[in-house]
């Protein structure tokens, strides 16, 4: 098999209203935590647990204006992108590092009716990132395939 793979998908529910911020250049980025919990039964126990796990998202450009415009607390949205891990130093002087979903593709699937506060406003279709470009034929050949 030719090449590496990152990719993420997620559903789950937006745990805060997004944070929008514009660089210089007037490119808008926005981020938003998701929760995705699962649930199960202990074997030991018999008892029903769950976990709930939390992701950052950062979504660039025309998905960053549709999270602005669209997502809110408690909205289940499904996330598709790669995963990226980068550092940073704390205001103590200390190396931090924080792991982030780069979104690629967004869709909203919290239904328009539980959405009072938007109801007359239309969903965006599912949405993906401008700068997706379909790689060339070329790419992979038959000898690349697994099966």
């Amino acid at each position: 098999m030719a090449g590496t793979v990152n990719k993420v998908i997620l559903i789950g529910n937006a745990g805060k209203d997004p944070e929008v911020r514009y660089l210089e250049n007037g490119t808008s980025v926005a981020s938003v935590t998701i929760a995705t919990t699962e649930s199960f039964t202990d074997k030991k126990t018999g008892e029903k647990r769950s976990v709930t796990d939390w992701h950052n998202i950062v979504l660039w450009r025309g998905l960053a204006e549709i999270t602005k415009n669209y997502v809110k607390k408690g909205y289940k949205i499904y996330v598709e992108g790669k995963l990226r891990t980068r550092s940073y130093t704390d205001k103590d002087n200390i190396v931090r590092y924080i792991t982030e979903i780069i979104a690629d593709e967004l869709q909203l699937l919290t239904p328009k009716t539980e959405n009072t506060e938007n109801q007359q406003q239309n969903y965006p279709p599912s949405v993906e990132s401008s700068n997706n470009q379909a790689l060339p034929d070329s790419f992979m050949s038959d000898d690349d395939l697994p099966f």
